[in-house]
């Protein structure tokens, strides 16, 4: 029979840092959602800031009905984020029901369960890019159906963009939009891109157009925003990572200006 082992204390409580990183980012994503978490450890994540993912339901197909049935879930998700600690930055990751619940909608709920953090939506953040980059004309490429999108282009020219090219993929399960092939994306961008255009906008957090955002700038010879793209950009900048990652695409090289949101 072996001897026991014996078990002590040391001698002394260790020292704890107040964080393990310094900075916070909570992402609030679909059940379905294949692709921010891939983009955002990739893009985000760093020695320096953490990401923390909460996942909430979520039933395709991708229509205003099932997108808007998400909102009651935004308050319990941020809450289940580290509980009881305090995050920088809250991403809710849908661009589609971003413009149907309302950015403003989405924050509020967001800061029942997080009032200290900033909260990021695709659209808002979308917007910030575009702006920065002193986009005016845009075109625009969607996964989604043409009633799906109809919204989306509203959200858009009702904040002053004029769209030139709007270019849908018709599908209506985001499960695929995040199969869709990087280099179809890149053809698909070309075509979508109207030449008086001042940028592209691609949407939609399933679809992998993230990581190829530079390949598509030199493709059509002007800057592209997608909905990661465009929010990893926030998170970075509003976590005070300034560093220019110009080899990402262009925004990538640009402070966040103004206040958020």
């Amino acid at each position: 029979m072996a001897n026991p082992v014996t078990i002590s204390l040391a001698s002394q409580e260790p020292r704890l840092d107040d964080r393990p990183l310094d900075k916070r980012v909570g992402l609030i994503i679909l059940a379905t959602d294949h692709t921010t978490e891939v983009d955002f450890q990739r893009l985000v994540a760093s020695e320096q800031i953490g990401v923390y993912v909460a996942r909430i339901p979520y039933a395709n197909p991708v229509t205003w009905e099932n997108l808007r049935a998400m909102q009651p879930s935004l308050t319990a998700a941020a809450a289940l984020i580290l509980p009881e600690e305090t995050l920088d930055v809250v991403m809710y990751s849908c661009t589609s029901a971003s413009v149907v619940i309302g950015d403003e909608q989405v924050a509020a709920a967001i800061k029942v369960a997080k009032p200290e953090a900033a909260v990021v939506t695709p659209t808002a953040a979308s917007v910030k890019g575009l702006r920065a980059l002193d986009a005016r004309r845009i075109s625009v490429l969607t996964p989604y159906t043409i009633e799906t999108s109809r919204p989306m282009a509203d959200y858009f020219t009702g904040l002053g963009f004029a769209i030139d090219r709007f270019t849908c993929l018709g599908l209506t399960d985001d499960r695929e939009m995040a199969r869709i092939a990087p280099e179809e994306i890149v053809a698909f961008a070309k075509e979508a891109t109207a030449p008086e255009s001042d940028a592209l906008f691609i949407s939609c957090t399933a679809v992998r157009a993230a990581g190829v955002i530079a390949e598509i700038e030199a493709a059509i010879g002007r800057p592209v925003v997608s909905s990661n793209y465009a929010t990893a950009w926030a998170c970075l900048r509003l976590c005070g990572d300034g560093k220019a990652r110009p080899q990402l695409g262009q925004l990538m090289g640009l402070p966040l200006k103004g206040e958020w949101p």
